[in-house]
């Protein structure tokens, strides 16, 4: 059983900011909008998520990086991260379930947020496991930080 420790959005680019509660449906997170609809958004891609466990080890290893500064939706604690694989299906709160769809390939506009402008340090063909997730959305639902994120059998 896992977490919801931040909901973030903006009106595009990064970093996005918390808020405390959400509505979140096939379009993605009420609220958050994208730039470049090429890559991000839609369907398939309505929502971003990545680990919180994951953030504080890259501030560990130096990186100046903050829970929404590389454009997560959702920051999620206490989940295996690389257990979490498309297809996988998680329960978030009591209403909103999500699909695991792909892995959200970093791009440039992250930069800020790691030493050096490595921001290919949370690819998932270099570094498994460590990558946001996109996902699609199930069944909407209103969501809070705080609510259990459960994996879905």
């Amino acid at each position: 059983m896992g977490r919801l420790a931040r909901i973030n959005i903006s009106r595009g680019g990064v970093p996005k900011r918390a808020i405390e509660t959400a509505e979140v449906s096939a379009l993605g997170v009420a609220g958050d909008q994208q730039r470049e609809l090429k890559l991000h958004g839609g369907p398939d891609r309505a929502v971003c998520l990545w680990s919180l466990d994951l953030i504080e080890e890259l501030q560990r290893e130096g990186h100046p990086i903050e829970p929404g500064s590389t454009g997560e939706n959702l920051t999620i604690s206490g989940l295996p991260w690389a257990q979490l694989v498309p297809g996988v299906r998680l329960r978030v709160g009591a209403q909103l379930l999500l699909e695991i769809t792909d892995y959200a390939t970093p791009c440039r506009t992250i930069w800020r947020s790691f030493r050096f402008r490595r921001y290919g340090r949370i690819g998932q063909k270099k570094y498994p496991g460590q990558s946001r997730l996109y996902a699609r959305v199930l069944q909407s639902g209103r969501i809070a930080a705080g609510d259990e994120v459960a994996v879905v059998p």
